[in-house]
């Protein structure tokens, strides 16, 4: 951190950063289901949550051979947000009639998301590298993020009433470029690797895979991923689902669950001190079993309340597990691999998680969830019941199978890269 910069300053300029960070997606990523839905791509609706998974897939490429090698992490962000952006922008453009135009349309959103993606690693590798007290500090800053996810949602849907419009892509688009242009006045955070050879181990990321020997990482790893399968069927049906049940402004009512986010992060610091790691991370994913088991028992008669309180507890369910997650995996990598271990991370949760979790629940949807009013109401019963079992099937395993380490020992060493890379001269 610089000394010439009071940590108070450099905490607003990271917090601003999150902000925006998370208004690009908000705005539009909520409601771009219903605009779908009302604009004749309702059976194409899964589409559009598998380009973020995809993207996340992609996203370690950038951040631990980019971000990490040629170009200071601040400056990257700026050219992904604003080339993001201008591509959102126009996604709407191509969109006709009847859902014409939906494949073009898909493809504008993934390209948009391939430069989206690799920019949550990116901005949590600037914090982390100007934070002191990770624990105490980022999730304060990173609370900034959940109010810009609020505000954009209540912009868009409580202002504007554009839950079914294209106008949230027209503000997220237009956020995007006011984020990348933000984005060079960020403090500078140069690539840790600068000047090392390239490899194939680095290219790939491979260094970040020698923390898969600790047991209880590759246990969270693993259950990361499993858990993020169904949290899919949270992120692109339930505001589909709150607008079946005949409640009004559904992006305006998602946001509550980013408004619980709110409260839990500021209370983090208070809850990492009594439960510790294992603790946080299975209250997480507790939550997540509560919230789909009250949709299916609110599903058949539409009762707002129990919809509302599954919706609440979404900051359970983000914080607990996810912030949690983050600082967990930080604490593992150290600041050698830090992009990498982060990337890592995005790869296995917003990616191959969310991915095969968007393809299984789009196919259930279009299978389970049909007819009009009340007879649909009942298909969406059947439908949560599955990610509500989902869910305690993981919850289960991870409880058994982590072992917390307090003290933070098993941090990846110079000596554990290297035999994690034994093998590259035979790729």
């Amino acid at each position: 951190m610089s000394s010439q910069q009071s940590p108070l300053s450099i905490g607003i300029r990271l917090s601003i950063m999150m902000f925006l960070e998370f208004f690009v997606w908000g705005a539009w990523y909520v409601t771009v289901g219903n605009y779908m839905g009302a604009n004749g791509m309702g059976d194409a609706i899964y589409w559009a949550y598998t380009v973020g998974p995809i993207a996340a897939i992609v996203s370690p490429f950038v951040l631990g051979m980019v971000a990490d090698r040629f170009f200071s992490s601040e400056r990257v962000l700026a050219v992904l947000m604003i080339i993001g952006g201008a591509v959102l922008y126009m996604a709407p453009s191509v969109v006709g009639e009847n859902g014409e135009g939906s494949k073009t349309f898909i493809l504008l959103l993934l390209l948009h998301m391939l430069c989206y993606m690799p920019t949550l690693g990116l901005t949590n590798t600037i914090a982390f590298s100007h934070l002191k007290n990770q624990e105490v500090w980022f999730p304060l800053v990173r609370v900034f993020g959940t109010l810009g996810w609020i505000v954009a949602n209540i912009i868009v849907s409580k202002v504007m009433g554009a839950d079914m419009t294209s106008k949230p892509l027209l503000v997220a688009g237009g956020a995007g470029v006011l984020m990348g242009l933000y984005s060079l006045t960020l403090p500078h955070t140069p690539p840790p690797s600068k000047g090392k050879a390239i490899s194939v181990r680095d290219i790939l990321g491979l260094d970040s895979l020698a923390l898969l020997k600790d047991r209880s990482f590759l246990v969270f790893m693993a259950s990361s991923l499993l858990i993020c399968i169904p949290l899919a069927a949270y992120y692109a049906y339930a505001p589909v689902f709150v607008a079946d049940a005949g409640i009004t402004n559904p992006a305006f009512k998602m946001s509550f669950g980013q408004m619980s986010e709110v409260l839990f992060m500021v209370l983090m610091p208070i809850f990492f001190k009594f439960l510790g790691v294992k603790r946080m991370l299975l209250f997480g994913m507790f939550a997540w079993v509560v919230r789909y088991a009250l949709f299916a028992a609110g599903a058949s008669d539409g009762v707002a309340w129990m919809i509302i309180c599954g919706i609440l507890l979404h900051g359970i369910c983000y914080d607990f597990f996810f912030v949690t997650g983050q600082i967990y995996v930080d604490q593992k990598a150290g600041p050698a691999i830090r992009a990498q271990a982060q990337g890592f991370l995005v790869l296995a949760t917003q990616g191959v998680g969310m991915l095969v979790g968007a393809l299984i629940s789009g196919n259930l949807i279009n299978a389970i969830v049909i007819g009009e009013g009340a007879a649909k109401l009942q298909t969406w019963k059947e439908f949560w019941i599955i990610p509500t079992a989902a869910a305690f099937v993981i919850m289960v395993i991870f409880m058994i199978l982590f072992k917390d380490d307090p003290k933070g020992s098993g941090k990846v060493s110079e000596e554990d890269v290297e035999k994690a890379a034994g093998t590259e001269e035979m790729m």
